[in-house]
């Protein structure tokens, strides 16, 4: 009996030494993983060059998943500007673009935008095209479209326009649509057969990404978009007409800054090396990777960006003194390429995931090479950077070459107004299902752009033309 009880008192004792052995493994797993978790969520959101080389590779991809990048070829492509110019009109047969005299004129004719720049249109063509395949665009495609947010539903008609809706959600959404509408209006303004383009109506938005107001499927011109997001099409972003962000300006004000500080600084005499500023939680996997990559390395100048306190902050003007400059997406693109293009250096950029509209331009190899490319994990960024130091001839080229082709034509204020031109062609012939029964003017509709404007920034925060009569 004494040696039963004994063996129940031992099993006993036993069993409570496992469930405390239990409670404890359970603890310390619970424990680390809610370390690892915070470790993991400090290095998502810290803006700072304090995160272990480790644990950004255990930092999750989120919407920086593209493996590869999108494949930028236009059937127009760069080297047709090389290239004996097709059959024109008797009036255009001597007319071709020149930087100088032309890059400010917003008023160049439909011929004139075409010959000038080839490719540019690549886009609109293809949005056009996927629109046609699917019976045109209808009022309800319209209608249905989500309308989030930081997005404008706005009409062209007899060469006015008209704002229908707007909904910003505080006054950086405010200003961007601002920026937009103005653009759009400059050229429309300076068109010289203004009151000749079809009625349009059409929604826009200015968020990132095509997701951000669920606009997949839709109808909707957007800012960027993932070669798999077929229904929307690409615009100029509100940069151009300017940028509040950090007093950045117009665009047109950026280049000409940078004009001034280049025209003393020769290619051989900038600083050799990479140089990139960003904020790190805009897309921690993909940019703590070009911080680990390019650390210790003797051509590094990159830094994260802390806006807050402006810590290793340089200028867009600042950038421009170095030979190499990074360009690295964010959560979707990075507004700041056209500022980079601007620069009389290399830019090198890994495979990009969202397109622009002027991405189509872009040429990573070649004798028209105007921009560097590796890979999205940068592991190829040494190898690279090494050959362009060894070959400066060669960088050069490619410097000089993204200047031709971006800072003297596509990106010049007579391009931005042609692209916008050809956008409002293009959606007409694909959108006349949206006006063509519409009994209501454009008046009764919208509200004319210029006493839009007049508004109280507050009006114009949830605008929807005829509510404020209610």
């Amino acid at each position: 009996m004494s040696l039963a009880i004994f063996s129940i008192l031992t099993m006993h004792k036993s069993w409570n030494k496992w469930c405390s052995l239990r409670r404890m493994i359970f603890a310390v797993v619970i424990g680390t993983c809610g370390v690892l978790i915070y470790l993991i969520w400090f290095g998502m959101n810290s803006d700072r060059d304090n995160v272990p080389r480790l644990l950004t590779q255990l930092i999750p991809a989120g919407h920086c998943t593209c493996q590869s990048s999108t494949s930028f070829q236009c059937a127009d492509c760069l080297t047709c500007l090389a290239s004996p110019p097709p059959v024109q009109p008797d009036h255009l047969a001597t007319w071709s673009f020149q930087y100088g005299r032309d890059d400010q004129n917003l008023g160049l004719s439909q011929s004139q935008c075409q010959a000038s720049f080839p490719g540019l249109f690549q886009d609109i063509q293809r949005g056009v095209k996927y629109w046609k395949s699917r019976g045109h665009i209808a009022r309800d495609d319209l209608n249905t479209a989500p309308f989030e947010d930081g997005m404008a539903r706005a009409i062209i008609s007899n060469g006015e326009l008209y704002v229908v809706a707007i909904k910003a959600k505080g006054n950086d959404h405010r200003r961007k649509i601002l920026g937009t509408l103005g653009s759009i209006y400059r050229a429309l303004s300076a068109s010289s057969n203004r009151t000749s383009y079809p009625t349009i109506e059409f929604i826009f938005s200015i968020e990132d990404r095509v997701d951000d107001v669920d606009a997949a499927s839709h109808p909707v011109w957007v800012l960027s978009r993932k070669a798999s997001e077929e229904s929307v099409i690409l615009m100029p972003d509100f940069g151009y007409w300017s940028w509040a962000k950090s007093d950045i300006g117009p665009h047109g004000q950026v280049v000409q800054s940078i004009m001034a500080a280049e025209s003393n600084l020769n290619f051989a005499d900038k600083e050799q090396k990479l140089v990139w500023r960003g904020k790190l939680s805009f897309a921690p996997k993909l940019r703590r990777a070009l911080l680990d990559i390019a650390r210790d390395e003797p051509w590094n100048d990159v830094r994260e960006l802390d806006w807050s306190k402006k810590a290793n902050f340089l200028s867009m003007v600042d950038h421009c003194q170095y030979m190499f400059i990074g360009h690295v997406e964010g959560r979707a693109y990075s507004a700041s390429l056209k500022y980079r293009q601007a620069c009389r250096s290399v830019v090198v950029a890994h495979k990009l995931q969202y397109i622009q509209h002027h991405h189509y331009l872009l040429v990573s190899s070649g004798p028209e090479q105007n921009y560097v490319e590796v890979e999205r994990d940068f592991s190829d960024l040494p190898e690279r950077m090494d050959e362009l130091l060894e070959n400066l001839d060669k960088a050069e080229r490619i410097a000089n070459n993204s200047i031709k082709t971006f800072r003297e034509r596509y990106l010049t204020p007579a391009a931005e107004a042609c692209y916008w031109r050809a956008l409002w062609e293009g959606w007409a012939e694909v959108s006349a299902n949206v006006t063509r029964d519409v009994e209501q003017p454009p008046a009764d509709r919208g509200l004319r752009y210029e006493s839009f404007m007049l508004l109280d920034s507050s009006d114009m925060l949830k605008y929807s033309f005829g509510s404020e009569e209610d």
